[in-house]
């Protein structure tokens, strides 16, 4: 299977042209996942030149004269995953009120380390949706300059939200003045946030529908934004060329999220029918984490996380996975969403299994984290990533064993590549 892509053949051409050089890697294995058709195709062989796949073929057909050559006997390969739901300057070693031991300074350089984790295992893409100070931005700046190793980034900046919601500062007493600079409280000032953002790095828009788990003194199905907030901020970003991820975990902020235009919509906790309905009519992607619930009830108290937020937690965390198993039934477009930051980061594979557990076969699964995900981003996005084809990035993960039969291998990659470059061997 020959499938020589028409744009990566002009790149060559140019680099050649041009006096460059041109490295070129030839990767072969076992098999290759194809995410569309949910078939194998044997004995693989994936050339990548210049960190863009130039051809998908079999093993014995000619490689390009002077091309590395990568074997991976006994691996199976898959497109290289996404998580669309990442805080990678957040750590969930310091609850409740523990972080502020640290000056702001700390978390960024912390978040270098988190970042390595994430592509270590496998998450060559991920969305940041939520940081303090543009870190993420900055973040993301250090890895596309090549100075730290870490995922291709999709990053929100701060997230917005209203006075004295999930995204403002509220364990804190009046005395101390403690504001989110994202906070609105009319459609304008959303619209003023929106620029705002996209003017210092935001390349995604975040806003907070409704409460949250773990901000203090809210309750997660307490609608916080309005429809006309949200549908101010939307039009905003949609004009900017930017896709929106809500916050909301209430059925009523969810379908004020859906009604408003939002892209995605993060934890969908308390959806009810409706918004089920909503989601399917509207081609809203919901992003369900539904495996964190593990890790922070088992690890949260020892972490500092207040009684307060562990019970809304637990409240909520089996709703959300009955949830999750209703819209992926009713056919609601499902991500691969974890909110890494809240759990360990590196760890981000374990939530597979549960997807499994609460009705996604592992072919669903591994789509929400590949094909699924690519097309919620949209835009060059979604030729970028997502599969193994001609065009797209050189971005593999190999696993030892058969996904589709059991996902937990996905949590284990033996082999990680970004861009053409071995991350991981």
């Amino acid at each position: 299977m020959k499938l020589m892509s028409m744009a990566a053949a002009v790149l060559a051409a140019w680099a050649v042209a041009a006096g460059a050089e041109a490295k070129t890697v030839a990767v072969s294995a076992d098999r290759l996942l194809d995410v569309v058709g949910g078939h194998y195709l044997d004995h693989p062989l994936v050339v990548i030149t210049d960190g863009r796949i130039t051809a998908v073929e079999h093993q014995g057909d000619a490689v390009p004269a002077g091309a590395e050559r990568i074997d991976l006997p006994g691996v199976t390969l898959l497109p290289g995953l996404i998580d669309m739901h990442v805080h990678l300057t957040s750590s969930p070693i310091y609850g409740g009120y523990t972080y502020l031991q640290f000056t702001d300074s700390f978390w960024p350089i912390i978040a270098t380390r988190h970042a390595r984790d994430t592509l270590e295992a496998g998450f060559t893409t991920v969305r940041n949706v939520g940081s303090a100070n543009f870190d993420d931005v900055g973040l993301r700046q250090a890895i596309d300059e090549g100075f730290i190793k870490g995922p291709r980034m999709i990053t929100a900046g701060y997230a917005i939200g209203s006075t004295g919601g999930h995204c403002d500062e509220t364990f804190f007493p009046p005395s101390m003045k403690q504001k989110a600079p994202s906070v609105i409280d009319t459609p304008d000032e959303g619209r003023e946030r929106v620029r705002w953002m996209h003017k210092y790095g935001a390349t995604v828009i975040k806003i907070c529908a409704t409460g949250g788990v773990f901000s203090h003194g809210d309750t997660p199905g307490a609608q916080q934004l309005t429809v006309e907030e949200i549908r101010a901020m939307v039009d905003e970003a949609h004009r900017t060329g930017l896709k929106v991820a809500a916050h909301a975990h209430g059925a009523d902020g969810i379908k004020a999220a859906i009604l408003g235009g939002v892209d995605t919509i993060e934890h969908a906790s308390l959806v009810d029918d409706e918004g089920i309905r909503l989601a399917v009519q509207h081609g809203a992607y919901f992003g369900m984490d539904i495996y964190n619930t593990d890790y922070t009830q088992a690890e949260g108290a020892k972490n500092g996380v207040l009684p307060e937020n562990l019970k809304k937690d637990r409240d909520i965390g089996e709703i959300q996975r009955e949830n999750f198993r209703k819209a992926l039934k009713a056919g609601v477009k499902m991500i691969f969403s974890t909110d890494a930051g809240v759990y360990p980061h590196g760890t981000n594979a374990r939530q597979f299994a549960v997807m499994v557990r609460y009705g996604a076969t592992p072919l669903q699964a591994i789509q929400t984290a590949t094909l699924n995900a690519s097309q919620a981003l949209g835009g060059d996005w979604t030729h970028d990533v997502g599969q193994v084809a001609p065009g797209r990035f050189g971005d593999l993960v190999g696993v030892s064993g058969d996904p589709l039969a059991d996902v937990t291998t996905l949590e284990h990659p033996v082999f990680v590549m970004k861009g053409g470059e071995v991350v991981r061997r």
